[in-house]
């Protein structure tokens, strides 16, 4: 653009042809001329000054108040006479973590941590869901129903059993509903999750974490299992289930967007629907940790081998 108005070429016309305003070809033109190549260089657009910024006395206070009193934007603000949203913004200037990050008696950052490869750990868990009866549950009929009021207070439906698998760093989840948690159970639902991701390209799964239940940490056909796939079992550290919180925070997004997310008239209606939420899920739905992206992106387009 700049060489065809120093041709003699009138910069509005110019403008026209290149589909932009006259005030930007202007600008552009003003810059080549002062600095020559260079004016063309990118440039940051924010203000060079910010004469309504808050002033870094208040920022201090803002500060110390997040990392003495462990306090949130809404309760900061009062203090110092300023919008939650003004301060929020001074936070996140500062880079302080949000308290959900933050240990709060000692105010450290809590470690988070993800595999550079898929396959190097995968975390399982169970979750126990109640069945439902046939007709649907007090999701269907109301906790008022003559259904919810007259059941047998002294047998119910029972439980059904979601055993969950998810690969650390792609975050890439198998499950399936089962009748029950024991270590057979486990183990064969371990291997036909292992069949599943070497489907998806995740060949070779080197640990397994899960928590301390009895047939994780004593059930030999779990082992077993593990010890067929060539990987390592590990272990939470007891009452400590945030190593363990990738498949955590799965069972949470499995109950409310698959379990809780629709009334279900029959227990198999509710089953039928897992697989169809889990492709979703995987190939389809934005995960806030890989920045929108689903699940299977991470597994195409991971560098390096997994064999």
């Amino acid at each position: 653009m700049c060489q065809r108005i120093a041709a003699g070429r009138p910069a509005a016309q110019v403008a026209a042809e290149m589909g932009i305003s006259r005030a930007c070809a202007y600008r552009w033109w003003a810059r080549y001329r002062q600095l020559g190549l260079a004016g063309l260089a990118d440039r940051p657009s924010c203000a060079h000054t910010h004469p309504r910024r808050v002033p870094a006395g208040v920022e201090a206070v803002i500060c110390q108040l997040r990392q003495t009193d462990k306090l949130g934007p809404a309760r900061i603000a009062p203090r110092v006479g300023r919008p939650a949203s003004t301060v929020h913004r001074v936070l996140v200037r500062h880079g302080l973590n949000r308290l959900a990050g933050m240990d709060r008696p000692t105010g450290a950052v809590i470690r988070r941590y993800e595999q550079a490869r898929p396959g190097e750990l995968l975390h399982l868990d169970v979750k126990k869901l109640g069945r439902l009866r046939p007709g649907g549950g007090h999701r269907v009929h109301g906790r008022d129903s003559a259904q919810h009021r007259t059941r047998d207070s002294r047998r119910g439906p029972g439980y059904d059993f979601v055993h969950a698998a998810v690969d650390d760093h792609s975050r890439l989840a198998y499950a399936e509903v089962l009748a029950d948690e024991q270590a057979s159970t486990c183990a064969g639902f371990l291997a036909r999750a292992a069949s599943f991701f070497a489907a998806q390209g995740i060949t070779r799964i080197q640990r397994v974490m899960t928590d301390n239940a009895p047939p994780y940490r004593r059930g030999r056909a779990f082992q077993e299992a593990v010890a067929a796939l060539g990987a390592v079992q590990r272990f939470t550290p007891p009452y400590r289930p945030q190593p363990n919180g990738k498949v955590e925070r799965f069972n949470r997004t499995l109950a409310q967007e698959w379990a809780y997310v629709r009334p279900y008239h029959t227990n198999d209606e509710r089953t039928a629907a897992l697989d169809s939420w889990l492709h979703l899920y995987n190939h389809h739905r934005a995960h806030t940790a890989l920045g929108g992206h689903p699940p299977i992106s991470r597994v195409n387009n991971a560098p390096g081998s997994y064999t």
